[in-house]
């Protein structure tokens, strides 16, 4: 395809498909051994005259069944075989008795051994399978009894054919102008100028516009780096908080859009002032990086749902607003590698329908898969998938590679298919050489659908890929960890996230009572709850008792572990961040759940997601704004940091016989007690590089040119 760029091109290196091909194609293999420790278990017969060596291997047919009935056919057919011959049956014997021991070692969960627990499961379960299915039911009433008065009772006449032209925008520009005039219409641009609001704290923000114009003003460097250290902090008073953009179609107080431009300008004189030192510049800039935080956005899972994320991503790029921190998980993890490895502008030329063409994960035929999933009981084949990813990786493209390409943090959620294992979140941190293609296929295996995978790490001399983290197999990441909020907090001081799910049993769920970013409640012009008071409270409350039976079951562990994978964290994990995003899903959607999508359909996908993301948009705007002049500054500040001490540490060598520094030479350079580090190749804002501690005796500074120093230690 001409208008699809990088269509031709073959990214698929042969030696890194046979690698991964000849990885899955190990035998799954437990062997316990009588003396061994739990995680290394060698099955061994001790009778003597027999070889310590020898080993029953404990497989099973598939997925479906349990490891032991075939190693217990195994063993029956060579009882039979032994009677048979009229040998001696010992060794059958004792084997049978360790894979007996064994079976009682691997009981899912000792707690369930006892006899009440077998008596009542069932019955409890059974029962409280109901009441959950009675509770959505009533749910479901409420939900189409909300929608039909807001149909009925709200959009008529002029203000429906508003809505109708809002919903038909072409691009973002028109989208604000019809949203202004729903606003007009509703009277919500008069919320907008009266700054009294329950929900922030109005008092606070003028005060603190108030100081740093003032500041500002007065040229007062120091009382206006006051200032910003203390309101630069994620949702300082408030301003932050969603309700705040969910009153109106576009926009918020008036009193924050102030907030936020004197913000800016009083950073943007700190940065151009010469009138405070480089270091006091550094430092500050450095802190207020941190207290304020970075944003992030998360892609959900959501099998063929999922291409819906190309639309936001489109919105993202085409209105300079896509973060840096791109989090996938299953399909999610498929359109955050495309976003992630290729540059805003080649994004711009790839998000169009002819990206269909590139989607060919479900083309097998009935007759292709249902053999394959009776005989594997995953209907896909993932050294298929590895072959048919490689145009979203770029070929092998590892995370780090993928960071120094676009300086785009790519994170992919992927769970161990061992139930007690830790959730890992690959990214240039954790897995630096971690193959993306391999991460994005474990994080798309769930049970029945692709077998677990193993993540596969490339070599950095050689170029070869080997199974990464001792040949250990992946699931799924949706199964526990659909959203990793908390983790890219742990590694990138995320905090602020905007969140696309699409997940159907998720979205199903999503309500908003007192409203959501940039779609107020469509009632009473905003001032009570959707669907008045009486319907919120039902349908939270039915929700929440839903909620409250999956946890009960869980932590009864009453739920049946289908496919050894506990379910019930489908439904009780987080699924929603700062901002999430819901795109809007029909019945018929559901008929092309693992199907790929036609140019025409994926152009209706996009379609969507550009829709849902546009309301969106202000709020991201007015993080991202201040995000990046932070960032901006500290990376001025920081090279201008650098050069100063640089040029101090070759003005000292020169006046140094043995070239070397003294103690006093360093403290006279860079002040007492000063330590920096130069960082060469891309600017990580993870903030690792940013380190100026307190330098201990005997420490120097060593380097030969301007980007290459380091901290070295002398005995004392």
């Amino acid at each position: 395809m001409e208008e699809l760029p990088g269509y031709d091109k073959d990214y698929v290196r042969e030696e890194d498909i046979e690698a991964f091909e000849d990885a899955l194609s190990e035998d799954d293999t437990l062997c316990v051994s009588l003396n061994s420790s739990a995680s290394s278990v060698l099955l061994t017969d001790t009778t003597a005259g027999t070889s310590s060596s020898a080993s029953n291997r404990i497989m099973s047919t598939n997925d479906w069944t349990p490891i032991y009935e075939k190693l217990d056919h195994g063993l029956r057919n060579r009882k039979k075989d032994h009677h048979r011959d009229g040998s001696n049956h010992s060794s059958s014997h004792k084997s049978h008795a360790a894979s007996q021991r064994l079976r009682k070692a691997n009981k899912p969960d000792i707690f369930s051994n006892s006899i009440s627990y077998k008596l009542f499961r069932w019955p409890i379960l059974i029962f409280a399978l109901w009441w959950i299915s009675c509770l959505f039911t009533f749910y479901l009433m409420v939900r189409m009894a909300v929608a039909f008065s807001e149909f009925i009772l709200t959009w008529r006449g002029d203000k429906k054919g508003l809505r109708e032209k809002l919903r038909n925008s072409q691009n973002y520009q028109e989208w604000v102008e019809n949203a202004k005039k729903l606003d007009s219409t509703f009277g919500l641009d008069q919320w907008r100028k009266d700054p009294v609001f329950y929900y922030y704290d109005y008092r606070t923000l003028a005060k603190t516009i108030k100081n740093l114009r003032s500041s500002t003003n007065d040229c007062d460097i120091e009382q206006c780096m006051v200032v910003l250290q203390n309101c630069l902090k994620s949702n300082f008073a408030g301003i932050e908080n969603p309700i705040m953009y969910s009153q109106t179609y576009y926009g918020t107080k008036y009193l924050i859009e102030t907030y936020r431009k004197q913000v800016m300008e009083s950073l943007r004189f700190i940065s151009a002032s010469d009138k405070v030192s480089v270091e006091r510049k550094y430092r500050f800039f450095k802190t207020v990086y941190f207290l304020f935080g970075r944003s992030a956005l998360c892609l959900s899972g959501g099998a063929c749902f999922a291409y819906t994320h190309f639309g936001l991503i489109k919105a993202l790029v085409e209105n300079d607003l896509l973060p840096e921190i791109i989090s996938g998980t299953s399909g999610g993890s498929l359109v955050a590698a495309l976003a992630c490895t290729r540059t805003n502008e080649e994004l711009k030329k790839l998000l169009v329908p002819a990206l269909a063409y590139k989607i060919t994960a479900c083309e097998d035929s009935l007759f292709t898969w249902f053999p394959r999933w009776w005989r594997t009981s995953a209907r896909f084949d993932p050294v298929d998938w590895a072959r048919k990813s490689q145009f979203f990786t770029m070929g092998s493209m590892t995370f780090q590679e993928v960071y120094d390409r676009t300086g785009k943090i790519l994170n992919v959620s992927t769970v161990p298919s061992d139930p007690h294992s830790p959730v890992i979140l690959c990214n240039h941190i954790t897995s630096p050489d971690c193959v993306v293609w391999s991460a994005l296929l474990a994080s798309s295996s769930v049970p029945g659908i692709l077998p677990p995978i193993i993540l596969m790490t490339k070599d950095k001399h050689t170029a070869d890929i080997v199974p990464f983290s001792f040949g250990s197999k992946w699931k799924d990441g949706s199964l526990r960890t659909d959203i990793p909020v908390e983790e890219l907090n742990k590694y990138f001081n995320v905090t602020f996230s905007v969140v696309s799910q699409v997940n159907p049993h998720i979205s199903f769920f999503f309500f908003a009572p007192k409203g959501a970013v940039g779609r107020p409640v469509s009632r009473r012009h905003a001032t009570g709850l959707r669907g008045g008071f009486v319907g919120s409270a039902v349908e939270n409350f039915l929700k929440l008792e839903i909620r409250k039976w999956l946890k009960f079951l869980k932590g009864l562990s009453l739920f049946p572990r289908l496919l050894d994978q506990d379910w019930s964290n489908v439904w009780l994990q987080r699924f929603t961040g700062t901002i999430t995003v819901w795109p809007k899903m029909s019945i018929s959607d559901f008929w092309y759940i693992l199907s790929d999508p036609t140019p025409k359909r994926l152009e209706g996908m996009i379609r969507k997601g550009e829709m849902v993301a546009y309301p969106k948009l202000l709020f991201l705007k007015n993080r991202l704004d201040i995000e990046r002049l932070i960032s901006q500054g500290l990376h001025d500040a920081k090279l201008e940091y650098f050069q100063t001490v640089s040029s101090e540490i070759r003005e000292s060598e020169d006046s140094e016989i043995s070239g070397n520094l003294n103690s006093q030479s360093l403290t006279h350079s860079f002040g007492e007690g000063l330590e920096f580090s130069v960082m060469t190749g891309h600017d990580d804002d993870d903030g690792s590089e940013y380190l100026p501690e307190d330098l201990s005796d005997g420490e120097k500074i060593s380097g030969s040119s301007d980007s290459d120093y380091s901290i070295t230690t002398t005995s004392p």
